[in-house]
């Protein structure tokens, strides 16, 4: 039976109706909070914050790198509040996310094809220093180091809240730059210090010690980082996993077919990781982060969906160590350290299957 109609607000500005997440059950402890961009909550957050402190003002232009959902939502925050944007985007931005960018006002550096995801971003980050040296008025938001982008997710701590009430929580989540899952779990854990936090990892991202590894099939945007990012706390997190290109897919397609849901490759990631620790954890509702839709994925995912893993079927490898990590899926405590153990040296680079 179809629920009737309730009152939907009329929003000022298209930031506040994307920002509203949708929150999906798919099993009895496992719940999607699904996003259309997650990350106007960092990009919102960081810009009302700078100009209530009088650091940027209307008419300044904002600049930063971003492999693409960050750019499209910093674009949007610029856009609402009079200011101009300048993105240095990643290889792996689409046209149809540079053609919204263009639209908005923002002026677009894409940077040309690398064959790995350190080159691209630290020809970004240079690219961005090159435009503050000559252009030393612009503001540089430093998505990957500066907290403010995590100011904006305490509103949805307290939509979680509201929609997942008196239930022992851990979420699931996809690292990228850290904000999002610091600024949702600390006031989480301010209400339950036992929340658990999950992070999902591709093999080769130094955020938790997987760089000897190379995953050659592809980017996973949104996921890892091949540079030390500092809104990445590994002291937030009690578990990680890494999976290869190959399972974040089987996730993604395995999401759609179960459950309707057309979501970009983290989500699936964490869809996979999720669907594993409920089993561990079955007194826990996991709250897995969508962070975006598919559409970015369509061509490499979502239209080789007859190649996808059967989600079922597959199962980490649970280790002790970061000396056993190994692809294609590997899970390990991480009992909030401060920084990640490192893997002996000599020992042979990997690639993701």
């Amino acid at each position: 039976m179809v629920p009737p109609a309730v009152f939907a607000p009329v929003h000022d500005h298209v930031t506040d109706a994307t920002r509203a997440p949708s929150f999906i059950r798919l099993a009895d402890n496992m719940v999607l909070v699904r996003f259309e961009t997650l990350k106007i909550y960092a990009a919102l957050g960081a810009v009302q914050a700078l100009l209530s402190k009088g650091t940027v003002r209307p008419g300044d232009t904002l600049v930063d790198s971003s492999s693409g959902i960050y750019a499209l939502a910093l674009a949007m925050a610029c856009h609402r509040y009079g200011l101009r944007c300048h993105i240095v985007a990643s290889t792996t931005v689409t046209q149809t996310i540079r053609a919204q960018l263009e639209i908005l006002g923002a002026t677009v550096d894409q940077m040309p094809a690398e064959t790995n995801l350190r080159l691209d971003q630290d020809r970004r980050v240079e690219r961005v220093r090159q435009l503050l040296r000559t252009h030393p008025g612009m503001h540089w938001m430093r998505q990957y180091h500066d907290p403010v982008h995590c100011l904006g997710y305490a509103e949805l701590a307290d939509l979680v809240r509201l929609a997942l009430p008196a239930r022992r929580l851990a979420v699931v989540a996809s690292v990228g730059t850290g904000a999002s899952s610091a600024g949702l779990i600390q006031p989480l854990r301010r209400h339950d210090p036992s929340t658990r936090l999950v992070a999902v990892q591709p093999f080769g991202s130094v955020s938790f010690g997987s760089e000897r590894f190379q995953d050659p099939e592809a980017i996973i945007a949104g996921i890892g980082s091949a540079i030390p990012f500092d809104n990445v706390r590994p002291d937030l997190y009690d578990q990680v996993h890494w999976l290869t290109f190959q399972y974040a897919m089987a996730g993604t397609i395995g999401l759609m077919r179960s459950h309707a849901v057309f979501a970009g490759l983290s989500t699936g990631a964490a869809y996979l990781a999720a669907a594993w620790e409920a089993r561990r954890h079955p007194g826990r509702t996991h709250l897995i982060v969508g962070a975006d839709t598919g559409h970015r994925y369509v061509e490499k995912v979502f239209a080789r969906h007859r190649d996808a893993l059967e989600p079922a079927t597959l199962k980490p490898a649970e280790i002790g160590s970061l000396n056993d990590l190994a692809p294609p899926w590997s899970t390990m405590p991480w009992a909030r350290r401060h920084h990640p153990e490192r893997a002996q040296p000599g020992l042979a680079h990997a690639s993701g299957s």
